[in-house]
């Protein structure tokens, strides 16, 4: 096995630390985005389309929407996302709260999506495996 693969694999292994991340949802996002890691939070966003972004032009404030980037990611960490809810106290509490602010369920959902991926992204960066803070409580 070559060195590369090697760190492939380790990546895979590391990313699949967190609850609601899979081999194909960490098997995707080593092979497709091979930035993982490299970049800061905001623009790991950018680069996936999970960023908001403001149209506003003068004074009139408009709608804050994600658009571009690259879909097959933002797909796949949708997926998982839905996952995640279910087995993931972080982003289940992120959600309920989003959920309980009066956000949409939708507009919840695509924020788990940017969380996941920046908490995917810091993982990496630093190469330590999913630690979950001890003041959370667990899923039910």
């Amino acid at each position: 096995m070559t060195q590369a693969n090697q760190q492939w694999l380790e990546k895979v292994n590391l990313l699949k630390t967190v609850p609601g991340i899979g081999q194909v949802i960490s098997t995707t996002l080593v092979s497709d985005l091979p930035e993982l890691g490299q970049l800061t939070a905001k623009q790991i966003s950018r680069l996936v389309g999970v960023a908001p972004i403001n149209h506003d032009s003068g004074q009139h404030k408009g709608k804050r929407m994600i658009q571009g980037g690259r879909a097959q990611i933002r797909a796949i960490l949708y997926m998982g996302a839905v996952v995640a809810m279910r087995h993931n106290p972080v982003i289940k509490t992120f959600y309920e709260r989003l959920v309980g602010r009066g956000k949409s369920k939708k507009l919840a959902l695509t924020a788990c999506v940017r969380k996941i991926l920046v908490i995917l992204n810091a993982m990496v960066r630093q190469n330590q495996p999913w630690q979950l803070a001890d003041n959370l409580p667990p899923c039910s």
